[in-house]
């Protein structure tokens, strides 16, 4: 008997990332969770909140789902929610990846693409979810601040990799989007390890690095991350557990994309290269040493070859996808 796509959810590889790893004698392992059924580590939130929502009776055949997102989470409710017959509704920024659109219209979702405007400005992406829901009697997901998020995070992500590495995990170091993966998995490693370093990685634009090291929301710039970096504290990221943060550049970024691509066979994203550029900048710092560093390999490249496979794309943002410097 075959198993479903939400039987699918979790449960993937942790991959060795070979050329980082023997050029700083480090251990530099991603958490393959582009091998979700969605593609992405969103799959987890959506399955958290949604099973969370039906017990609660707050879900049921025929509901409607909506959640404003920068796609991958609107593609992981929409993958599971339409197996389990659901309607799913979106609200997107619309300056993404062109690929999420046509994945999420493919399956039939209902996306409302917004102008790219402040938080604090009642059309953001977000407040127009709150609103549909409020208007139409919907499910809001809120996967920034629903705990189910990090909750599902801390039950599974977190608990595999302790169980993948032997209970020997040195170092975790991840960017940050709603806080529920940091939130969850950096509970269940410090209740199981407390001298556990977490590391938080921040691109350009978002407020987490200045949170972390000096205490105040703050941050200048944008960046061609996707589904990363925020300017707020959210529930999900108040109750991670972090020691200290990075600051990570898009040209770091885009020559840890190409790196990994053309020497390690793995093609991922953009929030992907700046989780392992965070992870290979701390085993530098290490090297030598053993140490086991983990990070989140968080959804397959192609979906952003219009971006970062463009030349013109990167050309226009003044990227160059060089070597990583010695």
């Amino acid at each position: 008997m075959g198993s479903t796509l939400w039987d699918s959810v979790g449960q993937t590889p942790l991959l060795r990332i070979a050329s980082l790893s023997e050029l700083t004698g480090c251990e530099i392992l991603g958490k393959a969770e582009f091998m979700n059924p969605g593609g992405s580590i969103k799959d987890r939130a959506a399955k958290g909140m949604i099973r969370d929502a039906e017990a609660r009776g707050l879900l049921k055949k025929g509901s409607t789902i909506v959640e404003g997102t920068a796609g991958n989470t609107g593609i992981g409710l929409a993958v599971l929610g339409i197996e389990r017959g659901y309607r799913v509704v979106v609200t997107m920024p619309d300056n993404q990846a062109t690929e999420k659109y046509t994945y999420l219209e493919a399956m039939g979702v209902d996306v409302r693409k917004v102008p790219v405007v402040p938080f604090a400005n009642p059309g953001h992406f977000y407040h127009q979810a709150k609103t549909l829901a409020e208007q139409h009697g919907w499910f809001w997901a809120n996967q920034f601040e629903n705990p189910s998020n990090g909750d599902f995070h801390y039950e599974t992500t977190g608990q595999e990799l302790w169980t993948q590495t032997g209970g020997r995990v040195d170092v975790l170091t991840a960017s940050v989007g709603t806080g529920g993966t940091l939130g969850g998995v950096s509970r269940a490693l410090k209740e199981k390890n407390p001298s556990v370093e977490v590391v938080l990685l921040d691109p350009p634009g978002s407020g987490l690095y200045c949170h972390v090291t000096e205490g105040k929301v703050e941050g200048s710039g944008s960046s061609i991350t996707e589904g990363i970096g925020i300017m707020r504290l959210t529930e999900n990221f108040k109750r991670a557990r972090v020691d200290r943060a990075l600051r990570i550049t898009d040209q770091q970024t885009i020559e840890m994309l190409y790196h990994l691509a053309r020497h390690d066979g793995l093609v991922v994203g953009t929030s992907a290269a700046l989780n392992v550029r965070g992870a290979w900048e701390l085993a530098k710092a290490y090297r030598g040493s053993g140490k086991r560093i983990v990070t989140f390999l968080c959804d397959h490249g192609s979906r952003y070859t219009s971006k970062v496979f463009n030349p013109s794309f990167l050309e226009s943002k003044g990227l160059v996808p060089d070597e990583l410097p010695a």
